[in-house]
């Protein structure tokens, strides 16, 4: 198992914190997503290591900007 830790630009509520775990966890191999909202991380752990531009297309799916990795 592999753990990424995210920065995510514009979560606000727990309605953010839903929208960005259900698209990242839709992600083939994602078997965990925490979301920590005030400090704007997303905790994703996966059966392998993730692309990147995977996780920013869902996060831009949900309405977010993935900031860092």
């Amino acid at each position: 198992m592999v753990t990424t830790t995210y920065q995510v630009q514009g979560m606000t509520c727990g309605h953010c914190a839903s929208a960005v775990s259900a698209e990242v966890g839709a992600i083939t191999g994602v078997s965990d997503v925490q979301v920590d909202v005030a400090a704007g991380r997303v905790t994703v752990t996966s059966e392998s290591p993730l692309d990147t531009d995977t996780v920013r297309a869902a996060v831009d799916e949900a309405g977010y900007d993935l900031v860092g990795a």
